[in-house]
């Protein structure tokens, strides 16, 4: 005779899916890194504006494009009308930009977009001035 058990068979285990255990590990770690976190505060930036004043023009790059505080233009020393200095400047791919310290930067770009300046690439100049910290 064979003996057959009361207990039901065993089934075979589903496969462990691992992750739902990624998905915890996951969220444990966002939670430690916020709460022991610091919240960086944002730091005040200070700039320094570029101080012009009469420099020989012999030094600088050519050809510069000095904007003065009262918006008057003048291309390599000569004076510039608004509006021709597309003309004045010619097939030059570049030009260099030397702005008055109190003047506006909105003004600025407003001039420069008044100019019908195709292909043109516009740096600005900037004059480093030599501090006590500097010269030691």
């Amino acid at each position: 005779m064979v003996r057959r058990s009361l207990l039901p068979p065993a089934r075979a285990r589903p496969p462990m899916d691992s992750a739902l255990a990624t998905v915890n590990i996951v969220l444990l770690l966002i939670f430690f890194f916020l709460t022991t976190g610091t919240l960086s505060t944002p730091q005040q930036v200070v700039v320094t504006l570029p101080d012009t004043s009469t420099l020989p023009l012999d030094m600088l790059p050519k050809p510069l494009l000095i904007v003065g505080a009262d918006g008057d233009l003048t291309l390599d020393g000569a004076p510039v009308t608004r509006g021709g200095l597309a003309a004045a400047l010619g097939d030059d791919p570049t030009l260099h930009v030397l702005a008055d310290r109190s003047g506006n930067a909105g003004a600025l770009l407003d001039i420069l977009a008044d100019e019908d300046l195709i292909a043109v690439q516009v740096r600005l100049v900037t004059v480093h001035r030599k501090t006590t910290k500097d010269a030691e």
